[in-house]
This record gives structure tokens, C-alpha cells and sequence, in this order.
């Protein structure tokens, strides 16, 4: 773990779910645990140190997919919505005939009732946090005006390259649609660009992303 600067630790961690054949991208992820005002909120949280575990008070996911050890962590947890079928059909260009009716396993635990969950879409969060979408409206980029940061989702990730737009197989989105999406955020004093995949960057990387 390291303190990135005062009040705002980085830690990495394998994902337990990552298969060399499945996944296309590296098996060492990104967490984050950031003082938010009177708050310690764990970002994406993925084998949590002691010291922040004890401390914190709430989990914020960029993603429904990022619940990692969300569960079991057994703290307030806010996300986006995990997918419908209709997004499925929508996003990847699944025959609907498919999936009619499925739901996802993303967060089930959590829409059926087992923690306390707080689900948003983009615009104003608790913590002082705004959510942008990025690829999709639930998979986001947060504003944490407090520290000049932003946490950031696949959206934007660093797979081994630098720091770029992720598409992941979507069909409904190009690169371009979610750089112009994402240009607002060149208007935000934003200092710190904090990906849950890669190592925490800085602005002059967004810049480059987004020009």
C-alpha cells in the first residue's frame, strides 16, 4: 500500500477471478481508499489492508462489476445498476432471443437485500462525489472535487499501453463517442487520474486520452 499523498492510499492486488484465456486484461488490478471529509470510502476494493479495513465506513463502486470483496466487507456499498438483458442486447449485439428475461449476477446479493446498497446513476453522489458516464452510464468516472481526483472505471484503464479508453467489446459506443463523452472532464482542476486497472496517473495522461 501506498499513500499517494495525504489522505488518499493505492493498493494493488490479483484478481481472483482472472483467467489467462478469458480476459483481456492484466490479473493485478487497482483499489483505492480516499478521506472523504469525516468518511474513509474504499474505491473498487480488493484485498483491503487491515488498517483502512477497520477504518473505513463505505465502498463506492465505478462499476457493478467491480464489487470485488464488496460483500464481504459488509459495509454500505453505492454503485451503478448492474445490466439488464435489454443492455446486454444493447451493448454487445446479443440476439435478444438469448437473454430475454436473464438477469445479472453482478450485485444479486445486494438487489436481493443482503447489505445495505445505494444504487445511482451519473450526477451528484454522496461523499461530494459527481459520476460521469463513460462507455456506458454505468460504468463510471468520479469527480472527487475534495482532492482533485478522479477514480475511474474501465472507461478509462491502463492495460499495459498507458492510460486510454477501454471499449471492451461494445458495439454501441467507438472510441471517439466516449472521448467526446468524456471532455468535460479537461474543464475540472483534476490533478490525480486513479484507474482501477493500472497505476495512478496524472493529469497530463488525461489530457492525451482526451485531445
Amino acid at each position: 500500500m501506498h499513500e499517494l499523498r495525504s489522505g488518499v492510499w493505492h493498493w494493488q492486488s490479483p484478481h481472483p477471478g482472472w483467467s489467462e484465456e478469458e480476459e483481456d486484461w492484466p490479473e493485478i488490478v487497482s483499489s483505492y481508499g480516499i478521506e472523504l471529509g469525516d468518511d474513509l470510502v474504499l474505491f473498487d476494493p480488493l484485498s483491503v489492508p487491515d488498517e483502512l479495513r477497520e477504518r473505513a465506513n463505505a465502498v463506492v463502486l465505478t462499476a457493478p462489476y467491480h464489487e470485488r470483496d464488496a460483500r464481504r466487507l459488509g459495509l454500505p456499498v453505492h454503485t451503478p445498476p448492474a445490466d439488464t438483458w435489454q443492455d446486454w442486447v444493447e451493448k454487445f449485439g446479443i440476439d435478444p432471443d438469448r437473454v430475454r428475461g436473464m438477469e445479472s449476477d453482478d450485485l444479486a446479493w445486494l438487489r436481493a437485500g443482503e447489505g445495505e446498497g445505494h444504487f445511482h446513476s451519473p450526477g451528484a453522489w454522496p461523499f461530494g462525489i459527481t459520476a460521469y458516464a463513460g462507455r456506458e452510464d454505468n460504468d463510471l468516472i468520479l469527480w472527487l472535487p475534495s482532492i482533485g481526483a478522479i477514480v475511474t472505471g474501465d472507461s478509462l484503464s491502463d492495460l499495459g499501453a498507458g492510460l486510454d479508453i477501454w471499449i471492451g467489446g461494445r458495439k454501441h459506443v467507438t472510441r471517439d463517442d466516449v472521448v467526446q463523452r468524456l471532455r468535460p472532464l479537461l474543464d475540472l482542476p483534476v490533478e490525480l487520474v486513479l484507474p482501477a486497472h493500472g497505476e495512478p496517473t496524472d493529469r497530463a495522461a488525461l489530457e492525451r486520452v482526451l485531445s
